[in-house]
């Protein structure tokens, strides 16, 4: 067995792995109330999820949301600022960032950003790195950042054995936006070739607290903690569970948050901006024959959702099934609905790339929900129709049990 875990070589910041996205997902069953940035400390982030200052749970619900999507979906500091603004918006959560500069409010959002991905990553690592069994862990200075803290560069290379009590307190990150990261190794020889230094020793001090952050030298406060220790066993159940095929993975590891919040998370995330960027995206790229992935998420079907197809098809049960486009839906509609003058003769008009951006709208809001028959090849559909402007939009969708999706069959536009 090779001497560095799977996530060394398939994951990384902008890159989700399943542990990384288990314990993530894993968090969101618990959203936390807070006043105060230290209002939950140390190990009860393992189980909950919370952002300084956001103390209503529908508030709570959409930032959850958008962090999840950063995560699970790989998405840019760029698209998540996008969502945030809108969340602030639409709670008129004003005066969050103690100011209103643009300055600050970058600062903050990359602190949010960056503080769940950067602990996700690490606690999916810890995860592994259990999994693996490796008898050696080395820690690594990551000389990426730009301000660098003199101890962690001095820790670099540090080996020790995985049950050292130094990782209790020291495994990374150690403070706010370090990147520093923990490699396994099987032997001292495997330890070096990953930059290690086996005779290298902690600092005899390294237990001794500064009396600034409560906590080790070199530590930030509230930050002498190992990310995922207390949910690492769980964690590795559930990836266990899930194909690393990164469509999986988007959906993956909700069943264990409680539907009432599931709800709010998955009608949250139809609500984000990036995800209908991220539709419209998808469609144009299908449309111009670029590559794509086999299929754009649209975010797991409700409870509301659920009962709907229930009730419309004889009890079928379309639990944690998603709503989905992919390239073949895209095709049918340019060639069913895609032409200026056929359109109008129906009085209807083309669908274009931008209308697919509507799609979250539609089924978060739809005005009506009907059976919509069988498809070509025998799967049954949900028609779902709404308003928008002086349009009227249709949307229809086909069953797929074998895949747990709600696929997009067809999509036309017309009058009202």
């Amino acid at each position: 067995m090779p001497d560095t875990q799977p996530s060394v070589l398939s994951g990384a910041f902008a890159k989700p792995f399943p542990e990384q996205v288990a314990f993530f997902r894993g968090k969101l069953g618990n959203l936390v109330p807070t006043a105060r940035w230290d209002d939950i400390s140390r190990s009860a982030h393992d189980r909950g999820f919370m952002v300084a200052g956001a103390a209503k749970a529908d508030l709570l619900a959409d930032l959850g949301a958008a962090v999840d999507r950063s995560i699970s979906e790989g998405k840019s500091i760029g698209a998540f600022r996008k969502d945030f603004r809108a969340i602030v918006e639409k709670h008129g959560w004003h005066g969050w960032t103690g100011d209103e500069s643009d300055a600050r409010r970058a600062w903050r959002t990359r602190i949010i950003y960056n503080t769940n991905a950067i602990t996700s990553y690490s606690a999916g690592r810890l995860a592994q790195l259990r999994q693996g069994n490796f008898p050696f862990w080395v820690y690594r200075h990551n000389d990426s950042v730009n301000h660098p803290r003199p101890l962690h560069v001095a820790w670099d290379g540090l080996t020790l054995p995985s049950d050292a009590l130094w990782w209790k307190t020291h495994y990374p990150p150690n403070g706010w936006v370090c990147r520093c990261y923990v490699l396994g190794a099987r032997s001292a020889a495997g330890a070096k070739r990953l930059g290690g230094d086996p005779d290298k020793k902690p600092e005899s001090s390294w237990s001794e607290s500064d009396p600034k952050t409560g906590g080790p030298v070199g530590i930030d406060k509230g930050w002498d903690y190992m990310p995922g220790d207390s949910v690492s066993d769980t964690v590795q159940a559930m990836a266990r569970k899930t194909q690393q095929w990164e469509y999986t993975l988007a959906k993956a590891y909700m069943q264990g948050v409680p539907s009432t919040v599931r709800d709010d998370l998955v009608r949250a995330y139809r609500e984000l901006p990036s995800v209908a960027d991220d539709v419209r995206r998808y469609a144009a790229a299908s449309l111009e024959g670029r590559s794509v992935a086999p299929y754009r998420t649209i975010g797991l079907l409700t409870s509301a959702d659920v009962a709907k197809v229930a009730t419309l098809k004889d009890g079928l049960d379309v639990s944690l099934y998603d709503y989905a486009v992919d390239r073949s839906a895209v095709g049918h509609v340019r060639d069913h609905h895609g032409d200026a003058g056929t359109e109008a003769k129906r009085g209807q008009r083309a669908i274009v790339a931008d209308d697919y951006a509507m799609l979250p709208k539609i089924l978060n809001n739809p005005d009506t929900v009907t059976y919509g028959g069988t498809t070509d090849i025998g799967r049954d559909a949900i028609r779902f129709t709404k308003a928008i402007g002086d349009e009227l939009f249709t949307a229809v969708f086909e069953i797929r049990s074998g895949r747990k999706m709600l696929v997009l069959q067809t999509f036309y536009a017309g009058k009202k």
